[in-house]
């Protein structure tokens, strides 16, 4: 967040601000995060009024103004609809093909529109960042091997699809066998593994993946908030193989 960042920088120009005042309004936004917040980190006390509405309107209506800003940022630096921007690679920005994105399915869409897409890449890019872009079981950091995981799944609830505490950040290897019941989370967010992936125990590589894990607590986020205990709950009752 600070002025002299280049990524910041480029944001600002594009949009026409100065490096200082993006700086400043993208601190007062962190103070108002609550992980910021327990570690005490205070914003400047001018805007603070404004800027706590606008922070609790957007998280009161997350479903329809997270896709609405992520396409204010996607059109900052492409016309294209058929690409979606990263942030993920450190000082740079990257354009990837929508088509990475796959599509969700249930009772309301059955095709990733522009609205869907720029929803699932706002939930990415919120989850990827807010883990430090790390496995939060494994710490693999390598972007394009991570994904945003659902704790309850995308498809079946709509209202929480774009809730950061519905979300963890997960190798494609863990948030497979997470979205299947092989693993869950239990009340001090900790690795549970199920019976059923333990019975294909002794594989070496298989155990390799997940035995050094099992017990050991996730690592959380640096910022937003902790998965949610009600969504972590259903998974456990409603997903994990037990």
């Amino acid at each position: 967040m600070h002025k002299g960042n280049p990524l910041l920088i480029e944001v600002a120009k594009k949009m026409g601000r100065t490096p200082s005042s993006l700086s400043i309004k993208l601190c007062n936004f962190a103070s108002l995060d609550p992980i910021h917040q327990a570690r005490g980190i205070r914003g400047m006390s001018g805007a603070a009024n404004d800027d706590r509405l606008l922070w609790r309107e957007f998280q009161d209506h997350m479903s329809s103004l997270g896709p609405e800003s992520e396409q204010l940022l996607h059109d900052l630096f492409t016309s294209d609809d058929e690409k979606e921007v990263d942030f993920l690679e450190r000082g740079k920005v990257q354009l990837e093909p929508s088509s990475k994105l796959i599509a969700p399915t249930g009772p309301t869409e059955t095709t990733a529109s522009v609205k869907v897409r720029r929803g699932q890449q706002f939930f990415r890019q919120a989850i990827l960042n807010a883990y430090g872009i790390r496995c939060c079981i494994s710490g693999i950091n390598v972007p394009r091997l991570l994904v945003a995981s659902h704790i309850k799944p995308w498809g079946a609830f709509p209202d929480d699809r774009l809730n950061p505490r519905n979300g963890l950040c997960l190798s494609s290897l863990h948030d497979a066998a997470f979205d299947s019941g092989l693993i869950t989370l239990d009340e001090n967010l900790k690795v549970v593994l199920s019976k059923q992936l333990r019975r294909h125990f002794p594989e070496p590589t298989l155990e390799q993946n997940f035995v050094p894990f099992d017990g050991k607590p996730i690592r959380l986020p640096d910022k937003l908030a902790e998965p949610g205990s009600e969504f972590l709950r259903f998974h456990r009752e409603e997903i994990f193989c037990g």
